[in-house]
């Protein structure tokens, strides 16, 4: 019984998200790479998709595993790091100086937050 109602909690919130931003099932399905009939049977909770499959809906719903998983809402900052880190896994694809480049303007930004922390006013 648990696995059956795991199983609609799942395709319960592909749905919602995938609703939320207007789209049809064929335009997800599309996304992801199958057909919108297997679509449907997750999103009715008829299967549950494998993990591989997971990670694609959570990219194209911009949300996570955990959270088509679980149900446990992302806070604002959670979900700033998360598009931080792909970021970060984007920038492996450049070259070495324009890696150094990056570097060096996070330490710039790292460098002027902490000088304005330290000449706030204590309370």
């Amino acid at each position: 019984m648990a696995v059956t109602a795991d199983r609609k909690a799942i395709g319960t919130r592909i749905k919602a998200l995938r609703k939320a931003r207007h789209w049809q099932q064929k335009h997800l399905a599309a996304m992801i790479g199958i057909r919108y009939e297997l679509l449907n049977k997750y999103e009715g909770g008829l299967s549950t998709p494998p993990a591989e499959l997971l990670v694609k809906l959570a990219e194209a719903l911009d949300t996570t595993v955990d959270y088509l998983l679980t149900g446990t809402q992302i806070e604002q900052s959670n979900l700033a790091n998360i598009r931080l880190f792909r970021r970060f896994q984007a920038l492996e694809n450049l070259g070495q100086d324009d890696q150094q480049t990056v570097m060096r303007i996070i330490d710039a930004l790292i460098a002027q937050q902490r000088v304005a922390s330290a000449l706030a006013p204590v309370d």
